[in-house]
């Protein structure tokens, strides 16, 4: 059940809660077991959904899911104040280090991040012209919330917070949570796991975890920007912030965000992986327990493994069912001297997996396929390659033979042609004239012939 928070003391909440029941046909109850300031009183339901008013600010509420009948996700419904213009945005709630503005320090809300990926993707949907939309670091209270929760609001300022048509969008990006888990987990031979990152580093408004969030199926948990993580040393108490963090956004994985290198010792003795945002986008649609396999068997990601088209379709293939080859090395070093993106295009798409450097975009040879077809496929473009690459090419079964006449320098300076405009005539299959003779271009043309295996070569 998706619970709505309203706070009377705050302008925007009341605009969106004026929005929420235009929206849809709720039905009133009353509810005389809680105070009227506390949730109590008139409270409005419809289907899946309940949302209850509170007299105070949202930041300074305890437990409110206490008041909601079995609430799954808590919204609060909120303004955002800054100096950021006409902004929606979302953010789960928590402190790293002191608690200026509500609940405990160095304490964290349970968030939501699979309901807040949904909800940014939402509020960019209903946004009204001349809005941007954004997510935020982890900030102010409440840390006792009851619930997976998470603050969506209007900003930045009153013009804003009164603004119809902005308490509309918000209105329509909550009621698309009705029925959304507040997490997105999957089975997998090595157990459950969630694809839910934490954040740390980078500012208050988190640009490469929104990035993430908006580009990829994983979600962002509880973010501390620099200045959280320079505050969390000012105040002293019993609880491990980090591990809160990541127990707190049901999370096993991290990103980085900015020189905060010395972090990962830390995570990593807590039994959490830091990952790249290469790692995270190489991973995305395809299944953590064949990343986790793949990269125990072949390499890791950081290595230069990428994930290729094939896995999206490949998660219950055990590694015993991979066929891992080596493409022929004279051949690939060769076409993708010719054409690197459609080399690496062709094996993408075959290939479960391929080993890379340079950042990615070179193909080494390492292939993981999941059936001897896809190697076939992939030798059948690097032949294309090479077609586009020299004027014959014949196949036999197992080899490639390639010919070429090509412009010799050599041979024209043999015959007294000089460098320069001489030399480009020839090559582009135009004569020229040395001392009242003329030189044809085919005096001055070798013939190059290679031949190359097609045969896959050993796997290391």
């Amino acid at each position: 059940m998706l619970g709505i928070v309203i706070s009377r003391a705050d302008t925007a909440s009341l605009r969106i809660r004026d929005a929420l029941l235009s929206a849809a046909e709720w039905h009133e109850a009353s509810d005389t077991s809680r105070p009227d300031a506390d949730g109590g009183g008139t409270v409005y339901r419809v289907d899946g959904i309940e949302m209850r008013e509170f007299a105070g600010w949202h930041l300074e509420l305890e437990r409110p899911a206490d008041a909601f009948e079995d609430a799954s996700l808590l919204i609060f419904a909120s303004r955002h104040s800054g100096d950021t213009g006409p902004l929606l945005t979302a953010h789960h709630t928590g402190n790293f280090g002191p608690a200026e503005f509500g609940g405990q320090p160095n304490a964290l809300s349970r968030a939501c991040p699979h309901a807040h990926s949904v909800v940014i993707e939402s509020l960019a949907t209903f946004a009204p012209d001349g809005y941007d939309v954004g997510m935020e670091c982890t900030h102010h209270g409440p840390t006792d919330v009851g619930a997976p929760s998470m603050f969506v609001e209007i900003g930045s300022d009153e013009q804003q917070w009164e603004d119809t048509d902005a308490a509309k969008g918000v209105a329509k990006a909550i009621l698309s949570l009705r029925g959304v888990e507040p997490d997105n987990c999957e089975e997998g031979r090595g157990g459950t796991r969630c694809r839910h990152l934490v954040g740390f580093g980078g500012g208050h408004y988190a640009q490469r975890f929104e990035r993430i969030v908006r580009e990829t199926d994983w979600a962002v948990g509880h973010i501390a920007a620099d200045w959280g993580l320079d505050a969390m040393s000012e105040v002293e108490t019993d609880r491990d912030v980090l591990t809160h963090a990541f127990e707190m956004s049901n999370a096993e994985y991290a990103v980085l965000d900015g020189a905060n290198g010395e972090l990962r010792p830390q995570l990593k003795e807590r039994g959490y992986r830091v990952v790249s945002e290469t790692w995270v986008r190489e991973s995305d649609g395809v299944s953590l327990s064949l990343i986790n396999q793949l990269e125990a068997e072949i390499a890791t990601i950081s290595d230069g493994l990428r994930i290729g088209e094939q896995a999206q379709s490949a998660s219950e293939i055990e590694p015993s069912e991979w066929t891992t080859v080596r493409l022929p090395e004279e051949l690939l070093t060769e076409t993708v001297g010719g054409d690197r993106d459609r080399v690496r295009a062709a094996i993408n798409a075959e290939s479960i997996a391929f080993m890379t450097a340079e950042g990615g975009t070179r193909p080494t040879g390492t292939v993981v396929l999941s059936a001897m077809e896809s190697y076939d496929r992939i030798i059948e473009t690097l032949v294309g390659v090479l077609e586009s690459m020299y004027d014959t090419v014949t196949r036999a079964e197992n080899t490639v033979t390639v010919r070429s006449e090509r412009f010799d320098p050599d041979k024209a300076s043999t015959l007294g042609v000089s460098e320069g405009p001489a030399f480009g005539k020839l090559a582009s299959g135009q004569p020229v004239e040395v001392r009242g003779e003329t030189i044809p271009p085919a005096a001055v043309q070798s013939v190059e012939k290679k031949t190359f295996s097609l045969e896959p070569e050993t796997s290391d």
